[in-house]
This record gives C-alpha cells, sequence and structure tokens, in this order.
C-alpha cells in the first residue's frame, strides 16, 4: 500500500490556505474564517448538563496518566498536570485522568487506582485543579468536574509496562495472537464481572466523597466497557444480545445511583471501530487493515459493518445511546476505535508513535470522520449533551473549526487531549481575545505516546519545556534513535 500523498498541516500559512486545501480535498469540516471573542464567541456559551450549569464549551478529555506511583497515588509530575487543565479555563472537566478501579484493571503499572488513600489522593487533585483554574479565569463558577473511571481488560499491565496480563471478555480472531493469548486462555467469568461492578460503584462512591460531580463509565479504546460492547461471541449474561451486552453498563449505573443519588454519570464511547490495522512490511511502515479472509460476517466489534469492518455501522451505537438516555445519562463523550490497534481512527496524527504505523490517510479524514459521526449521533439526539474528539490534529485552526462545530450543532462541546500538554489555554485566548502562541501548538509528534509505551512518565515532550529539558527527554531521544536504526 503506498504511503497517502497529503499536505501537512504546517505547509499551510493561513486560515484561508486551510479553507482551500479543505475544499480542494473535499474534506468536509466547518470551518469559520474569524474568530470571535467575549461573550460573542459560540467557545464561552454556556450549556446545561441536567441542573448543572456548564460554563463554556471547552472540554478537558480524559487521558491515561503514567506518571503515578506504583501502588496508584500521584506525584508531583501528576499534580503538575492536573493543574494545568485546571489553566486550561475548560468549565467540562472529563477528570483528565483514567483511574483504575482495581489494581488488576491498570492500563500501565504507573496510573491511578482506587485504593485505601484514593480519596485524599482524588481531593487533592481536584483542589489543585480548581486553584489553577480560579487563578486562570477568576472564578469556579460553572464548573464542572469529572473523574474516568476504568478497567483496562485486555490491555491491562498492572505490574509492568512490557508484560501484558489481558483479562478478556472473548477470544478474538486478530488480537489474541497479538497479546500471544493462548487459546485455552479463560475469559472472565460472569461471577468476575459481577465483582468488576462492584469495585465501579465503590470506586464512584469514592469519587463523590472526594467532590466530584460526576463519574465516566469509560466504553472506549478497545478497554473493558467498549470490548464488552463487541462481545456478540460470548455466552452468558454479558454476551451475545446487545441487552447482555450493555448489561454491565446498567447494572453499574443502578449500583452508583442507589449508592450516590445525586452523583451524575457520563459515558466517553467509541461510537465506531475498524478491523484492526498493522504496519505495511515496506519501507513505508503504513498501516495496513489484517486481512478478513475467512472472518466475515465480522463479529468481534461494536459500530462495525460486519460486511466491511472497514466501515462505520451506526445502528448499535444508536441504541446505545438510546439507552443511555432511558437510563438517565445525559451526557457523553465520543470517540472511536484504540489507540492499540487503530490509532489512525481514534487520534489521527502525522507521525505515529514508536509502536504505531504511518497514517493510511490524510489525517484531516480521520477528524473529519469523527466528526461527522458526532454530527449525526448529535442530531438523533439533541437532548444529549454531547463532547467532540480529534481535535488536536488541526493545530493552529483548531480555534476555527471549533467555532463553526459549535456554532454550527455538530457538537456540543470541544474535547481537548493532546492539545492541552502541549498548549492548554488555547481555546481560553481564544475566547479572552489573545494572540495563539504558535510555538506551543501540539503538532502530533506523538512522543507523548511513545515515551509512556517505554515506561516513562507521561507528558509533551517536544514543546513543555518541563519535560523537553529533563532526563527522560534524552533517555525518549534514544530510544527513538533506536528504534529508527532498526528498520
Amino acid at each position: 500500500m503506498p504511503q497517502p500523498s497529503y499536505t501537512h498541516l504546517g505547509g499551510l500559512r493561513d486560515i484561508q490556505s486551510f479553507r482551500r486545501y479543505l475544499t480542494k480535498q473535499r474534506i468536509q469540516i466547518p470551518c469559520d474564517h474569524k474568530l470571535l471573542s467575549g461573550e460573542a464567541s459560540p467557545l464561552s456559551q454556556p450549556i446545561h448538563v441536567g441542573n448543572k450549569k456548564v460554563g463554556n464549551r471547552i472540554a478537558a478529555q480524559p487521558m491515561e496518566g503514567w506518571d503515578a506511583t506504583t501502588d496508584g497515588r500521584p506525584t508531583d509530575l501528576t499534580l503538575r498536570r492536573w493543574e494545568r487543565f485546571g489553566v486550561s479555563g475548560a468549565k467540562l472537566i472529563w477528570g483528565g485522568e483514567a483511574v483504575a478501579v482495581r489494581h488488576d484493571g491498570r492500563a500501565n503499572p504507573n496510573q491511578l487506582v482506587i485504593n485505601q488513600h484514593a480519596r485524599v489522593d482524588l481531593c487533592r487533585l481536584r483542589e489543585t485543579l480548581i486553584a489553577a483554574h480560579k487563578r486562570a479565569v477568576g472564578s469556579d463558577d460553572g464548573l464542572f468536574v469529572g473523574l474516568q473511571l476504568t478497567h483496562s481488560g485486555r490491555y491491562s499491565r498492572p505490574n509492568t509496562h512490557d508484560r501484558p496480563e489481558p483479562k478478556i471478555l472473548y477470544h478474538h480472531p486478530i488480537l489474541d495472537g497479538r497479546l500471544n493469548i493462548p487459546a485455552d486462555y479463560g475469559p472472565l467469568t460472569d461471577q468476575e464481572l459481577r465483582e468488576i461492578i462492584e469495585d465501579f460503584y465503590k470506586a464512584a462512591v469514592v469519587a463523590a466523597q472526594a467532590g466530584f460531580d460526576f463519574v465516566d463509565i469509560k466504553h472506549c479504546h478497545g478497554y473493558l466497557g467498549h470490548e464488552l460492547l463487541s462481545a456478540h461471541t460470548r455466552a452468558g449474561e454479558f454476551g451475545g444480545s446487545f441487552e447482555n451486552r450493555t448489561r454491565f453498563l446498567r447494572e453499574v449505573v443502578s449500583a452508583i445511583r442507589a449508592a450516590v443519588p445525586t452523583l451524575s454519570i457520563a459515558v466517553r464511547l467509541s461510537a465506531f471501530d475498524t478491523i484492526p490495522f498493522r504496519k505495511e512490511s515496506s519501507a513505508e511502515q503504513c498501516g495496513v487493515p489484517e486481512a478478513t479472509g475467512g472472518l466475515l460476517p465480522f463479529h468481534w466489534g461494536f459500530g462495525v459493518n460486519a460486511g466491511n469492518p472497514l466501515e462505520p455501522d451506526l445502528s448499535e451505537p444508536i441504541k446505545f445511546l438510546s439507552l443511555l438516555r432511558e437510563l438517565g445519562v445525559q451526557l457523553v463523550n465520543i470517540s472511536a476505535g484504540s489507540p492499540y490497534y487503530s490509532p489512525h481512527i481514534q487520534r489521527p496524527a502525522s507521525y505515529p508513535p514508536s509502536d504505531g504505523y504511518s497514517p493510511p490517510e490524510d489525517p484531516l479524514e480521520g477528524v473529519a470522520r469523527q466528526m461527522r459521526i458526532t454530527r449525526e449521533l448529535k442530531q438523533q439526539f439533541p437532548d444529549l449533551v454531547i463532547v467532540g474528539s480529534a481535535y488536536s490534529y488541526l493545530q493552529e485552526f483548531l480555534p476555527y473549526v471549533a467555532q463553526a462545530a459549535i456554532r454550527e450543532g455538530w457538537t456540543d462541546c470541544i474535547g481537548l487531549g493532546r492539545m492541552l500538554l502541549a498548549y492548554p489555554s488555547l481555546l481560553l485566548d481564544v475566547i479572552e481575545g489573545r494572540s495563539l502562541q504558535r510555538k506551543s501548538v501540539c503538532r502530533t509528534f506523538s512522543d507523548c505516546t511513545t515515551a509512556p509505551r517505554a515506561g516513562l512518565p507521561s507528558g509533551c515532550y517536544p514543546l513543555d519545556p518541563h519535560y523537553k529539558h529533563s532526563a527522560n527527554a534524552d533517555r525518549l531521544k534514544k530510544l527513538k534513535a533506536t528504534k529508527r536504526n532498526a528498520h
């Protein structure tokens, strides 16, 4: 498969050039030609989640931290990151962090986890964020802070970053081979899933005690909740039918409501997926889909066309959002795919992480795909508050697209993840009429993924001076050089 030809955004000099490029490439992304500030900016408008007022349309996305202690407690680096989430000015804070509900569900050995210290630690993180937010914008009015709760399932690595300890729900004909899972390796039992449900609701109680406004029951990126949605081939109470595959969500929500009825509940969802991709065996190392011979219809995905798993199918995601509405879940964060097997779908980037592949398409196509599907779901569910993802690749053109997306109703809030590591106040600068700091804009070098995959702390190594001038930055450079020489 030849490397696709596309223009890197750094080669587009201004917003007019970007708009012309979208038109030329027939990429459907809304984009304003002028930024508005103050009350005139769509980004500054409040929105309500139930009876809670969220003060603007900026959302800090949850990311996976790699800088906690081995027993799951925050370090100074963790606190610094939460401080920067506060500085962003975002009024919707999705915790900024995925917190494992139990040790064996950690995605890495330095991820935060619910333990005997969690209430105190989470209080400290939340208070750090709020104090920084007040310094940045003068008030915490309209601030709505949540915590993402997770179990990493198939991608659990609780004790060392280079040794998987997967907790699978079914055997996958492609992903099992990537993790060297033998055919006789047992999936989690229904009873074990019920124990994890109990861990989720207990974690939600801790979050409420620590002062959080909501919790996110994570259903994205190949982790446990997401894999449950694709458990078509699983037997028992949690597999097969749509009702069974959503039993986990329903029981977690019911348990949380019984224990802490005042706590709001949200869900981050991979609304569509694709067959896993891999590096092509050529010099370009371009991403190619795994062969589907003998695997059609494809029964191991969610939001996937079973006849052609390269295409989304929103029939079940629409049923899922209908279920969320029935359960009284009003806040939904839309993502896609998984960073482990389809990163170009999940987080479009110019440069792949060390264990990834070069993009098989113009990354703007990936941005447009997520935006389009988020728009379709928003149109179907106007009463839900929808957060859109995949904006960081847009770089300095992000504010123009974000403003247009809110103004035209493609989404309710703009979710930022990687960009906040490099330039937390990007959209706040727009709202307050300040010039963009071009040298701080994320260029999607993917070092924020390459570093933690090698066991280094998470952070923006190219642009954040705190990481750029650290000893870990030197280790990262040597690692990348070794990888390049190996190819």
